[in-house]
């Protein structure tokens, strides 16, 4: 007898190394060849200077756990089986996605973790479910719920923790102060000109900053963690954003990866070392908006995401 739910939700997020012995393998299988020896040096380095490990996959099971507990709530106990898997490190989400199928799953649900869509990552997310449900002898179905970003409850998570930044930071006037909404830069290459990346990265921080009450003038947009390539990759790099901000009379900034919902090393190094010494090297105070993580009002986020794709208008 089936121990699933025929009805699953699969919680997809892009993959960390838990370690440093485990960099190679998971840099090979993101680049599809592996790592210069003095690129992985430094991937080391820095995994060293976050304490030694990514807390993602931690954070990711966590994050399942208290989703079901969420739907349970909302809904019949049962109605959803909630888990997660990895584009990059296991579980793979193809093998989590025939687990599922192969246990009675007929609908599977599957939510990016990454607020904002792309049709790049788009495909790294959704070919291996279609791999998974294609080899199905069962008749399934798959939607992947993405484009979350102006939800209500993330925009106002969101803001709370940029006020929260803000608090810690004790600006002095808006006219000296600056927030920086931040996400992962992509090549130039690998955006059409219809890619709506860009764009709703930049809807989403002036909700945000709507909701937290920051001036129009008072916030602006940059990109990070761009890749060791010789592509063009989007811009600016919030390095470059910062080291600007003091010719322009600004003292403070505090920075929001919206483009982000978990601690991992783009957050924990990028951010909180690479960044912040670039900020105080130029005598800025320097603050980070926390991450959603597994907190329990992003685990209501979700289901709010899940509830209102279940509404015949999808609204």
């Amino acid at each position: 007898m089936s121990t699933t739910p025929a009805r699953s939700v699969l919680l997809m997020a892009h993959g960390a190394a838990e370690s440093p012995g485990e960099l190679e393998g998971y840099y090979t299988h993101v680049r599809g060849r592996p790592p210069p020896p003095a690129l992985l040096a430094e991937l080391t380095e820095r995994y060293r200077a976050i304490g030694g490990r990514s807390p993602l996959r931690a954070i990711t099971a966590s994050l399942a756990t208290r989703l079901q507990a969420e739907l349970d709530r909302r809904k019949d106990p049962g109605t959803y089986r909630v888990t997660y898997g990895f584009r990059h490190t296991p579980p793979f989400l193809e093998d989590v996605a025939t687990a599922l199928l192969a246990d009675g799953t007929t609908d599977l649900l599957c939510i990016v973790l990454a607020p904002h869509f792309s049709r790049f990552v788009d495909r790294g997310y959704r070919g291996p479910v279609e791999a998974a449900v294609a080899r199905s002898r069962a008749p399934a179905s798959f939607r992947i719920l993405e484009s979350w970003y102006l939800e209500p409850s993330f925009v106002a998570l969101e803001a709370d923790r940029v006020r929260e930044a803000l608090t810690r930071l004790r600006p002095s006037a808006w006219t000296t102060t600056r927030v920086c909404f931040t996400a992962h830069s992509l090549p130039e290459s690998m955006l059409s000109g219809s890619d709506p990346y860009p764009d709703e990265l930049r809807d989403g921080a002036r909700a945000i900053a709507q909701q937290a009450g920051i001036p129009s003038d008072a916030f602006l947009t940059a990109w990070q963690s761009a890749g060791r390539t010789d592509e063009r990759w989007l811009g600016p790099d919030l390095r470059d954003v910062l080291r600007a901000l003091p010719s322009q009379g600004i003292d403070s900034v505090a920075v929001c990866a919206h483009g982000f919902v978990s601690d991992h090393l783009e957050v924990l190094y990028d951010i909180d070392i690479e960044a912040r010494s670039v900020a105080e090297s130029l005598g800025l105070r320097f603050e980070r908006a926390a991450m959603p993580n597994d907190d329990p009002r992003f685990a209501q986020v979700l289901a709010d995401v899940i509830d209102r794709s279940e509404r015949p208008s999808g609204r």
